[in-house]
């Protein structure tokens, strides 16, 4: 999900072993003594896991009563959902938001025939899905030369070799948000009303607090009069401060907020602006004034500039994409409501003519709802395998 540039702190790992090491045999002894009433059980999730041991059998001199009790104690905090399970969730949602358009291609290669018939179906059922001429046109020519060259008598085949081509198309799009590079990390978010950019920002909050990142938010955006409500929300419910003002300038909101998070020591910086249309040019400049305040008030900030798009805007998101990186310089997207009527092509339309990385996709409202990106996982559930 993340790349590190550099390490700002030790791991737990390290940590609890160089402290360890420096304790005393005397400290350790007394550790293996069982706990007393009221003290405070270490976190499971704080030490590793090859380091608990089954507990010792009781001493003759202790009660069975109050050996079984402190077992219990421990035994009760609940097991951690598996990882592999909670990734078949999220990919079991994806493909139900991408059902329509893999339905429309699934079924094309149903007993057919390799042919112009072939073709020509799955040149509407492209464009269809919004992946826009261009890049219609540049997988069907691709496959075609794929078909003769490998010399495909196959429907399967041809759809194993489509499934490679998109793939192919949509990997330069894959790329990790890379971590520790600056302190604070500045992070700019633009998008559309509706988009759900201040929702993105509340997840996306929560995960950066998952990477031990300490976090402030920005409330940039001054326009909309419940943005700022909005964003405080999400504030509260990750325990995360935000600066914000009534009413003001959001350039000179989002400025205080670099002052104090350079002051704080805060990790990562998200800013929140104004939700406007690339059409509107005179809010379009407000937004690159935004980003010219945010370099003055730290040399090399902003350090990425996010894109926020409903992907059930098809088209209409791939013309965001143009208008928000000609006038900031995208460094990333988020693609939000693929849960929806999305479907699904828009990336491809993005890979083809603005190659700008999707840091992450979201379908859903709540916060494991938003997942990096994967080329071959959204193929997959793209084409219904």
């Amino acid at each position: 999900m993340f790349s590190f540039f550099k390490r700002l702190r030790g791991s737990k790992a390290e940590e609890t072993a160089q402290a360890e090491a420096a304790r005393t045999p005397e400290a350790q002894a007394a550790d293996s003594a069982p706990a007393q009433s009221g003290s405070r059980a270490p976190s499971p999730a704080a030490e590793p896991a090859q380091a608990r041991q089954p507990a010792a059998a009781p001493s003759p001199s202790r009660s069975a009563p109050e050996t079984a009790v402190a077992v219990e104690a421990v035994d009760i905090v609940p097991p951690p959902v598996p990882e592999a399970a909670a990734k078949q969730s999220w990919l079991a949602r994806l493909k139900s938001g991408l059902s329509k358009t893999s339905s429309n291609l699934a079924s094309i290669f149903v007993n057919a025939k390799i042919d112009d018939d072939l073709y020509e179906e799955l040149e509407t059922a492209l464009l269809m899905s919004d992946a826009g001429v261009e890049a219609t046109e540049f997988l069907l020519e691709t496959l075609r030369q794929k078909v003769r060259s490998e010399r495909l008598t196959e429907a399967q085949q041809v759809k194993d070799a489509l499934r490679q081509l998109l793939i192919g198309l949509l990997r330069p799009l894959e790329k990790s948000l890379m971590l520790g590079r600056a302190q604070p990390l500045v992070m700019m978010i633009a998008g559309v009303n509706g988009a759900g950019k201040t929702t993105s920002i509340g997840k996306l909050a929560k995960h950066l607090q998952r990477f031990d990142q300490s976090v402030l938010l920005a409330a940039g955006d001054t326009f909309r009069a419940a943005a700022r409500e909005q964003l405080a929300v999400w504030g509260e419910r990750n325990n995360v401060t935000v600066v914000s003002q009534e009413s003001g300038d959001p350039a000179a909101v989002i400025f205080d907020a670099v002052s104090a998070a350079r002051a704080r020591g805060i990790d990562v910086l998200m800013a929140d602006t104004a939700g406007r249309l690339p059409t509107q040019l005179h809010l379009m400049d407000e937004l690159k004034k935004v980003k010219r305040v945010i370099g003055k008030a730290l040399d090399g900030a902003p350090h990425e500039v996010l894109l926020v798009i409903d992907a059930n805007t098809g088209q209409n998101g791939l013309a965001q994409v143009k208008a928000f990186d000609d006038a900031l310089g995208l460094t990333g997207l988020i693609v939000t409501k693929l849960d929806g009527t999305a479907k699904g092509g828009i990336l491809a339309a993005i890979a083809r003519q603005r190659p700008v990385p999707v840091y992450f996709i979201g379908v859903g409202e709540k916060v494991e709802d938003l997942q990096p990106f994967n080329a071959e996982e959204f193929t997959d559930a793209l084409l219904g395998n």
